[in-house]
């Protein structure tokens, strides 16, 4: 996790031209929760079940990743920066996401957690060794917050170029030629999921692990329904970290959206682009700089149809910064770029898509015809 020091001297003014013109309005969510169980520090690594390990250890390769440990079944990989693996990739029948793990920031926070969730404190199989709590979040995704025995060592960094602005002149008499190369991913940043019991999962990730709302978006005309897309970050207090380390909106679906891995600047996101695509990778959506978070994007889909992105310049919050709020539209997922695509927004017709959206309109969740027209409108927006 990217973190900086917050002057808590300077004056905090969140809605003026940082982060949303607007805060909550009376009545509406808090996004934190007043006595959460523990606060967690970050998120360590995500969890996949894939049928081919070397086919998803050549993508990994391609995007910038590097191998921290290979089994006969199980794959962990890592960025550059210290500390835990980003992924474990472990031989399954079919290819799909598991769950995400949180790390703790103390060891006794695991023992805190299990005797509030009556959980136990298990031993992990992760490269090093550690400790973990196995939970389960109100839409059903196994959860894990770990405690790892020993972090990785950091490996070489892919150095950021030296640019020149306007008058600020820093390079003269030398050419500017990034290699093409993968993007060496620094560190995992965020997932984000979808599900279909919003408010309780949020409410669940609030309490249970003591994260905090960045920023809120809600439907047009629904805002007094509640929000449904949260921006959740870590909060360790003064300590400016990243703007959201877990997103989720509401939709028919309960899954994996997309994640996101830092690289380390606009030139390493367009040149590791490059040579994905000149491997015959699929770009989901890209280049662009978002609005929520601010970051540099490149969204990418894997030989198993999982989204994954490069990032880069993403905005960090302390915990003064209270949540924005703002409508929910397809238009406002970039300051600048390429149109979002209806891949990246996952809107393509299908059979599979119209089962979902029958099983959810049934169910007993937080979709109603009223909030899928409107997440529908939202995205066509």
């Amino acid at each position: 996790m990217s973190h900086t020091p917050v002057d808590r001297a300077d004056p905090q003014t969140p809605h003026q031209d940082l982060h949303s013109e607007q805060g909550a309005l009376r009545g509406e969510h808090p996004g934190r929760a007043r006595n959460p169980v523990i606060k967690v520090a970050d998120l360590a690594w995500l969890e996949f079940e894939k049928p081919d390990l070397d086919r998803a250890e050549v993508f990994a390769r391609d995007f910038g990743f590097a191998t921290a440990a290979r089994t006969e079944s199980e794959l962990w990989l890592r960025g550059t920066f210290a500390g835990s693996p980003c992924m474990v990739i472990r031989r399954g029948h079919a290819s799909r996401f598991i769950g995400p793990a949180f790390r703790a920031a103390e060891r006794s926070d695991l023992d805190r957690l299990a005797r509030a969730t009556g959980s136990a404190v298990r031993d992990i199989g992760v490269p090093g060794g550690g400790r973990s709590v196995a939970l389960l979040d109100p839409s059903g995704f196994p959860v894990r917050v770990v405690h790892c025995a020993e972090q990785l060592p950091a490996l070489p960094e892919q150095q950021p170029l030296l640019l020149n602005f306007g008058t600020d002149h820093r390079r003269a008499n030398v050419t500017q030629r990034p290699p093409r190369e993968p993007s060496r991913i620094q560190r995992l940043g965020h997932v984000v999921l979808e599900t279909r019991v919003f408010t309780r999962t949020l409410d669940w990730y609030l309490d249970t692990l003591g994260m905090i709302v960045s920023d809120f978006l809600f439907l047009d005309g629904q805002r007094e329904r509640g929000p449904t897309m949260a921006f959740i970050r870590c909060d360790q207090g003064s300590l400016a970290v990243d703007h959201h380390t877990l997103a989720m909106h509401l939709g028919p679906g309960t899954g994996y959206v997309h994640s996101a891995y830092q690289v380390t600047d606009l030139d390493s996101i367009a040149a590791g682009g490059e040579y994905l695509a000149e491997r015959g990778y699929e770009r989901s959506w890209g280049i662009g700089r978002h609005i929520q978070g601010s970051q540099l994007f490149d969204y990418w889909r894997d030989p198993d149809r999982f989204m994954l992105e490069h990032f880069a310049d993403g905005d960090l919050f302390s915990c003064d910064v209270e949540p924005g709020w703002a409508p929910m539209s397809g238009s406002g997922l970039a300051q600048w770029g390429p149109p979002v695509t209806r891949d990246f927004l996952g809107t393509n017709p299908s059979p599979a898509k119209l089962r979902e959206v029958m099983t959810a309109l049934r169910g007993d969740n937080e979709l109603d015809p009223a909030r899928l027209l409107g997440l529908m409108k939202a995205m066509s927006s």
